[in-house]
């Protein structure tokens, strides 16, 4: 998979209009100082008994002046904008009253500039002590923050109303090394300042960024793939907290967000340098920006951490203990009929010949069956009813189908060039809305030209087929022993594991079609385009064994 790729092209979606960080050029024409500037302001909130605002920090400035092209701001609390219209509102979000000197630079034709100065008294009611020393480990102190490669997630992007990265999650260390050679260093100061300093130079000692594919112009290159290129983040900055506005539900955040001065930015360049933060412990931070316009944003998601080189516990935490549903696969002969459906021939009678993925196989009943205590699927190459492979598909649906659990299948997989095993589910609601309307949750396959790595993934509307979502681990010796391959699945999110260690979770949500009963398939499928068509033609039989099938609730 191209996660350069699919992250890029996830950008493309919001058609951003790409803004430049450097200087506006005003070398044409007349040269003309500006003059006459004028600032007006408005503290929200006045009143006679809050003569310095409600509190929210708010103030609206306005700034006019003769032959003024733009208007740069420096607050005077760390941060700074810059506005052609020379109208902006900004928060100050020092605890109390305070004083703050507001610097106004005005740029003319032909790149002349002119300052003014004004005075501000403004009443902030907010405070995050917390935030602030997990940040910064407090007044004096510094910590180093760097993205948490070793967790899923670790950057994402989903839609602004569901909260969570639904459109890619990251798998641990999936992407780009200078994204992870990225540090960030949050020093506390007096009155609960923050200053932050941006380290981004590689091995090498060269400075460079990883930037999303949509503003890849920003630092010198081109194309719409996600590319590591060479941009200057030095310079002592300052990063300010405040209350979030970013309307998020209240139990997934901890309703403050920070801004950081000078259009800095936390690793990936996406051309924000705002950050709700969702959760914050002593080594965790889990933050979400928006990029894009006003009316076409989506939301990144990013994680980091001040213990990248640690121990990184990946361990299944599991909320499911009762077991609800098991077949242990304990009486010999042909698979439990009040369990099993089998679905039998190469898929043309249900309109998709070759089960709509080019597969080779004819599926019957014959080749599925108990034996010493495990289910034993058999791939066989031997010609059947016109095609050179047999083998079998069995599923639950309106036998047992479930909503909500944890899955656990013990199986020791197939091999050979050209096999395809899958253990997967589908919505139950599959017969009336089709696929891939009722979702899909792939819980294992893998391909025989692939040894050894597995996959984990699902399939709705939108992100389907060669869009699925999922990812992918290594685990050796698939074909030589049993594992058990496990998804925990919920309202949330859904995770994969092997032998309960977590290596893919999706984030759920409700516009999905995943909060619904599934019913659950197995099948060895040969060739096919997930195995990249290709086939051994010395493939003699391979088979599928598994010892048992949980679901806990």
């Amino acid at each position: 998979m191209n996660t350069n790729k699919i992250v890029s092209l996830l950008s493309l979606i919001m058609l951003i209009s790409l803004t430049s960080c450097q200087d506006d050029d005003y070398s044409i024409g007349e040269v003309k100082a500006p003059t006459n500037i004028q600032i007006e302001t408005e503290i929200e909130g006045v009143s006679e008994d809050f003569p310095f605002g409600d509190g929210s920090g708010f103030v609206n400035f306005k700034a006019t002046a003769d032959n003024g092209i733009n208007y740069s701001y420096d607050f005077g609390d760390g941060n700074s904008q810059r506005q052609s219209s020379g109208e902006v509102r900004h928060r100050f979000s020092r605890d109390g009253v305070n004083d703050y000197l507001v610097k106004v630079t005005v740029s003319g034709p032909g790149g002349t500039k002119s300052t003014e100065t004004i005075e501000v008294k403004v009443l902030s009611l907010f405070n995050d002590p917390v935030s602030y020393e997990f940040l910064t480990g407090g007044e004096g102190q510094s910590k180093e923050w760097k993205i948490a490669r070793n967790e899923p997630g670790h950057l994402g992007v989903g839609p602004l109303d569901s909260f969570g990265p639904d459109f890619f999650a990251a798998e641990p260390n999936q992407l780009a090394e200078c994204l992870y050679d990225d540090a960030i260093t949050l020093t506390g100061g007096i009155n609960g300042t923050i200053s932050f300093e941006h380290d981004n130079t590689n091995p090498d000692g060269v400075g460079v960024t990883f930037f999303n594919g949509e503003f890849n112009t920003v630092g010198g290159g081109g194309g719409p793939d996600d590319q590591c290129l060479p941009y200057d983040v030095t310079g002592l900055k300052n990063l300010g907290l405040a209350p979030a506005g970013f309307n998020t539900p209240e139990e997934i955040t901890t309703g403050t967000q920070f801004t950081i001065s000078d259009d800095g930015f936390m690793s990936y360049y996406i051309n924000t340098s705002t950050y709700e933060i969702l959760e914050i412990t002593e080594d965790f931070l889990y933050v979400r920006a928006l990029s894009g316009s006003a009316t076409n944003q989506l939301a990144w998601y990013f994680k980091f951490t001040t213990d990248v080189d640690g121990d990184q516990d990946n361990t299944l935490e599991t909320q499911f203990e009762d077991l609800v549903w098991s077949d242990e696969f304990d009486v010999d002969g042909t698979p439990d009929p009040s369990i099993w459906n089998f679905e039998t021939g190469n898929g043309a009678d249900q309109g998709i010949p070759g089960w709509g993925n080019e597969e080779l196989q004819y599926y019957t009943e014959d080749n599925a069956i108990v034996d010493d205590g495990k289910l034993v699927i058999n791939l066989n190459a031997e010609p059947t009813f016109g095609f050179d492979y047999s083998s079998s598909r069995m599923n639950t649906l309106n036998n047992f189908d479930f909503q909500y659990g944890r899955l656990e299948v013990r199986a020791k997989l197939p091999e050979g060039g050209g096999t395809w095993p899958a253990i997967w589910m589908m919505g139950a609601n599959f017969p009336s809305v089709g696929w891939p309307e009722c979702g899909e949750i792939d819980i294992m396959e893998h391909s025989g030209n692939d040894q050894d790595v597995i996959h984990g993934t699902v399939h709705f509307p939108g992100n389907s087929g060669g869009n699925a979502i999922g990812g992918t681990t290594v685990q050796e010796g698939v074909s030589n022993e049993f594992n058990n391959y496990t998804i925990e699945w919920d309202e949330n999110q859904i995770q994969w594991a092997i032998n309960d260690e977590v290596f893919q979770t999706f984030q759920n949500n409700g516009d999905l079609p995943f909060n619904q009963e599934f019913f659950i398939i197995l099948n060895v499928a040969m060739g096919g385009t997930f195995v990249g068509n290709s086939v051994d033609p010395d493939f003699e039989e391979s088979d599928m064994e598994i010892e048992y099938i949980r679901v806990y609730q």
